[in-house]
């Protein structure tokens, strides 16, 4: 099996390399095409790889790596395409941030105005990326991993259909976190997760058929010994009575939130690029120690995760440290779909009937089962008044965007900045646009088709 994985020189590439090289299954992946437009990282990532595979895989054989700077080469003959692509880059996601704190707005890159920017930039290319993969490899499956994902695979299944397949790992994180807590096995626990990318909530968790979530949501104790259980406080998770995906938190205490980004020395995108600048730099000074500069600066990036969610002396829980998640589900997908090995798997596809009042076609991140032909969402147990009111708002803000990005349309890139719950003002959603359009070329290109 080959696996073509876009953005092949970015810093989390190392994880799911390392996700296949634990698959020791007939079907596995046997070689794996890295594509970037930047031949120095992905030399560094080759590098990381072949070190991880030395200590994984002693003297064994591991998936072949190889790396372009050719995306057709990258998409020829592939069974998978695995994307995490940053359009734009780490300097264009400062952008999506400062340009809306700068407009007293919140500044996070998937979360408010700055997704919208990213969003906007990405579905030009995404759509170029599902045309040449429907030419070049038409039975190949997508997985997406580009943010903001929800938005991006609804925009690529214009193209490819039910072939693409967004995930992320929040969902994961939450639902491992509350088993936990609960003293369930992680891995047997069946979550009702429900919502969009970003935007989600767990609103059930069963063990042996039976529901043990309303045990933890009216347990203080047990709300206190993880992380969103803090983040949210035991109080509003009570009143809401689910739990709520962490990038709630910015809905929720969007005040808290722009406080403390404000009140930082950096924002998560600046960190993130002089971080991952210096590890570029570092690997192509010394090498031979890719994969420990690689684990030292992830292990930075782990403990600073969503740091303004956060009290100065309050660090992260160990298992979320070791982080991960999203390779273990694009792994699942690829064996359950080759091998017909049936998986259960919280996912961003097409809704269908699974929240009623939403498109069929709008793309939800839901529970599914998967097998050899694809995935398929499971009943859901719906969403309460509040929850469905802020996913049917956001729906609307991501059609806008990615119609305005299709048709080069400042007037509906304008009414989505506009009615982003995040955005307080029309005059806002205005100068944002045009903030974002002078500081990054790439959002500013897709008004001048």
């Amino acid at each position: 099996m080959r696996l073509g994985l876009l953005g092949g020189g970015g810093f989390r590439v190392p994880l799911v390399y390392g996700a296949l090289l634990h698959d020791t299954h007939e079907g596995r992946v046997e070689e794996v095409v890295l594509y970037d437009t930047d031949a120095g990282r992905l030399a560094a990532i080759e590098r990381t790889l072949a070190q991880l595979a030395d200590e994984t895989r002693p003297g064994l054989p591991a998936p072949t790596v190889v790396t372009t700077t050719s995306l057709d080469e990258a998409l020829d003959g592939v069974d998978f395409v695995f994307s995490a692509i940053r359009v734009g880059g780490l300097a264009g996601r400062t952008c999506d941030e400062r340009v809306a704190l700068d407009l007293g707005v919140l500044g996070q890159e998937t979360t408010g105005p700055g997704g919208l920017a990213y969003g906007l930039r990405t579905i030009p290319v995404a759509l170029d990326v599902a045309h040449r993969v429907a030419r070049r490899s038409p039975n190949a499956w997508f997985i997406n991993f580009t943010n903001p994902a929800g938005m991006i695979t609804q925009a690529m299944r214009l193209v490819l259909g039910d072939r693409v397949i967004g995930i992320c790992d929040s969902p994961i994180g939450l639902g491992r976190r509350a088993a936990r807590a609960l003293g369930v096995d992680p891995g047997t626990a069946d979550l009702a997760y429900l919502g969009l990318n970003h935007l989600g909530w767990l609103k059930g968790l069963s063990s042996d058929g039976i529901n043990v979530l309303p045990e933890l949501i009216a347990d203080t104790e047990l709300l206190h010994g993880f992380e969103e259980g803090r983040l949210f406080g035991a109080e509003w998770i009570q009143t809401i009575d689910a739990l709520p995906n962490e990038y709630l938190y910015y809905y929720y205490f969007t005040r808290d939130a722009l406080a403390a980004i404000k009140g930082s020395p950096q924002t998560r995108g600046e960190f993130l690029l002089d971080q991952q600048e210096a590890f570029y730099r570092a690997v192509a000074a010394d090498p031979n120690s890719a994969l420990a500069l690689w684990r030292r600066t992830r292990a930075e990036r782990e403990a600073t995760y969503m740091a303004e969610s956060r009290g100065p002396d309050e660090a992260r829980d160990q298992p979320d440290l070791d982080g991960g998640g999203y390779e273990g589900v694009a792994l699942s997908i690829m064996r359950a779909i080759m091998r017909g090995e049936q998986a259960r798997l919280i996912l961003n596809v097409a809704n269908g009937t699974t929240i009623p009042g939403l498109a069929p076609g709008a793309v939800v991140e839901v529970p599914c089962v998967v097998d050899a032909g694809g995935p398929r969402p499971l009943p859901s147990i719906g969403l309460d008044g509040h929850m469905y009111a802020l996913v049917q708002a956001m729906k609307t803000v991501e059609g806008l965007t990615i119609s305005a990005a299709l048709e080069g349309s400042e007037r509906l890139a304008v009414e989505a900045f506009a009615l982003h719950p995040l955005v307080d003002s029309v005059t806002v959603a205005r100068q944002l646009l045009a903030g974002y359009r002078a500081r990054i070329p790439s959002v500013d290109a897709v008004f001048r088709q």
